[in-house]
């Protein structure tokens, strides 16, 4: 994470729980790749699972963790790679950049200021580089899960855009992902109150509900979703 708001012991026990949904984790991946660039930094890596994704696809990586727990973890996951930077790093900040891309998935939605945060992302940046982000989607389905885990909103197509247009940023890409998803989640977590974990739901959702909801995102995307997915420039 880029903030310390939250259960951040819940935090990396969800982050480890919902390793076992591989095609969910490498479609989003994918959809980031092609704006990554050669050397990224990804905002709040958590335990990495996103940064192998990407690593063999760029010449360098940098991997970002606030969570001093989560940083020695993943230094220890990552540092081995000949190509890879572990650092610490909290939005909003003032450090500046000459990367690629910056991306940041499930983050913003932690920092109560996500417009400077943005700011931050953009300082990040070589002229031309993009950010690319994921955040939750559809404040209603605000939970008392999402709260324990450090949420402070979740995000309408409309807030997100404002938010990057209020961050100097241009969009070019901005739209839901995964409505089945956000069903779900009204149902299991926010109706019934359940965490998120590994099991035999999880495995069936990744094996059943992603690929239709891939093939939706395809054919141009939903009216909502579970998530908001978002690439703009500087």
């Amino acid at each position: 994470m880029a903030d310390l708001t939250g259960d951040t012991e819940l935090q990396s026990e969800v982050l480890e729980d919902l390793s076992d949904a591989f095609r969910y984790r490498r479609w989003l991946a994918g959809m980031a790749l092609p704006h990554l660039g050669d050397d990224p930094l990804e905002v709040g890596s958590g335990l990495g699972h996103y940064a192998l994704e990407w690593l063999p696809s760029v010449r360098w990586f940098t991997a970002t963790e606030a969570d001093p727990a989560r940083l020695i973890a993943l230094k220890e996951r990552l540092g081995h790679h000949p190509n890879v930077t572990v650092r610490e790093l909290m939005l909003p900040s003032e450090d500046e950049g000459a990367h690629s891309g910056v991306v940041a998935f499930n983050v913003l939605e932690h920092i109560p200021d996500d417009v400077a945060a943005l700011r931050g992302m953009a300082r990040l940046l070589r002229p031309g580089g993009k950010v690319v982000l994921l955040v939750p989607a559809s404040p209603s389905a605000m939970s008392r899960f999402d709260r324990r885990i450090g949420h402070v909103q979740r995000y309408t197509r409309a807030s997100l855009g404002a938010a990057l247009t209020a961050a100097g940023l241009r969009i070019e890409v901005l739209h839901y992902i995964n409505p089945v998803g956000l069903l779900s989640w009204y149902v299991m977590v926010k109706g019934l109150g359940m965490t998120p974990r590994n099991g035999r739901l999880l495995r069936l959702y990744d094996r059943v509900v992603v690929p239709g909801a891939r093939w939706m995102e395809r054919r141009g995307g939903a009216p909502f979703g579970q998530s908001v997915f978002a690439i703009a420039g500087t």
